[in-house]
């Protein structure tokens, strides 16, 4: 990492802390999970959380984000409230989508995070629609598209950079390659030969690569790339390459499944973003374990009020069942 100035100090040490924020949700609610107080399906993405952080860093708050299945670091990072994303996944009214919606439909308009879905692709369309509204709306806001690497084998995926790319939409495409689609590496399902970005870029859009696990990479690619959009450069597509630590959907590991090998989990949880991470700014004395320690703290304190929040809240009423289903 290059030195920094005490702008850049301030952000160093803002994307430590919402990675931590991430990490310590993740892991409150696999610790809780099998409690059966949490009923819907979870999707966590602990190991990813430089993605989130990073790309979410230069956005503001009037900028528009859409995540999939997997959108909680999403979520939080876009500035989503807490207690409402863990009472959602309690299924209580309190939650943010007022307990209908669960793990997997996430929205907080406030923090403009429009929504995530659990259909793989489902939101990269709507973020383009959003993209749409800018531009007739003539501001200089930014839609964001977050998906995986199994998402870009949807053909809805090509139907929206195409329209993006021919409007010259202000969106921001960004592709979590964690190398697999539920329990299929991306060894049976693409040539070994072919690289997503130098694919997608053959549609004319411009696009980039770089490390997932490398938080201040992400930021600087991500930062660069929305100044670019925001300037009328139309849309963007950084592929940034990660790893999901936890099974693809609930609160265990899933290695002795056999479709990964114990080598490679290992191999990349040495690259785990945090607490690489967290070596580079003790090294170049940005931040100290006492800044850390105190950081982690007020996180904590602050998820253990989401679930007390949870906990005491009630679930929505019976005759809501058919409400806010759409929005008109």
């Amino acid at each position: 990492m290059k030195k920094l100035d005490s702008v850049d100090v301030s952000v160093a040490r803002k994307l430590l802390e919402v990675m931590m924020r991430i990490r310590n949700v993740e892991e409150a609610i696999s610790s809780h999970y099998a409690e059966w107080k949490m009923r819907c399906p979870t999707h966590l993405c602990t190991g990813q959380e430089a993605v989130a952080a990073g790309v979410c860093m230069s956005l503001r708050k009037n900028d528009f984000a859409v995540s999939t299945h997997r959108a909680h670091g999403h979520y939080i990072a876009k500035g989503g409230d807490i207690n409402s994303l863990i009472a959602e996944i309690y299924g209580k009214a309190t939650g943010c989508s007022r307990g209908k919606g669960g793990s997997m439909h996430l929205v907080d308009l406030n923090a403009g995070f429009m929504g995530s879905t659990a259909i793989v692709g489902g939101t990269i369309p709507i973020g383009v629609g959003l993209g749409l509204s800018i531009k007739l709306k003539k501001t200089d806001q930014v839609s964001v598209v977050f998906f995986g690497d199994g998402a870009v084998e949807e053909g809805v995926f090509y139907e929206s950079v195409n329209f993006a790319v021919l409007k010259k939409l202000p969106v921001l495409f960004i592709c979590e390659n964690n190398l697999y689609s539920v329990y299929s590496p991306l060894s049976v399902r693409q040539p070994g030969d072919r690289n997503i970005h130098t694919m997608v870029e053959a549609m004319g859009i411009h696009a980039d690569f770089g490390d997932g696990n490398n938080v201040w990479e992400v930021y600087t690619k991500a930062d660069y790339n929305i100044k670019k959009i925001r300037e009328g450069d139309g849309p963007r597509f950084i592929e940034f390459a990660t790893y999901r630590w936890r099974e693809h959907c609930g609160h265990l590991y899933d290695n002795d499944l056999g479709y990964r090998s114990e080598e490679e989990f290992l191999c990349w949880k040495e690259k785990d973003p945090i607490g690489t991470y967290v070596n580079h700014l003790l090294a170049q004395d940005i931040i100290t374990r006492d800044t850390i320690s105190e950081m982690e703290r007020k996180i904590l304190s602050d998820i253990e009020d989401a679930f007390n929040f949870a906990e005491s809240s009630s679930f929505p009423p019976l005759h809501d069942f058919t409400t806010d289903l759409f929005k008109e």
